[in-house]
């Protein structure tokens, strides 16, 4: 497997948490050196483990925001 660096750049919100202390997170995170991207994901409490998760573009996010705010 190859080996996968990250850094969370802002925490935006967090979505809920487990009994054990895992929490599902937004954030704005940095994977490999790239661009920042928005993240949502579950996450160890001490952040050295997660789970599966969905990263979105600043365009995608604004596309959602639109589609969650639709009348």
């Amino acid at each position: 497997m190859a080996n996968i660096s990250f850094e969370i750049k802002e925490t935006v919100a967090v979505l809920s948490e487990s009994t054990k202390g895992w929490k599902k997170e937004l954030n704005l995170i940095s994977w490999n050196g790239r661009e920042p991207k928005y993240d949502i994901r579950e996450w160890s409490p001490d952040h050295t483990k997660m789970g599966k998760g969905v990263t979105l573009s600043e365009e995608e996010v604004a596309i959602l925001v639109q589609a969650l705010t639709k009348d």
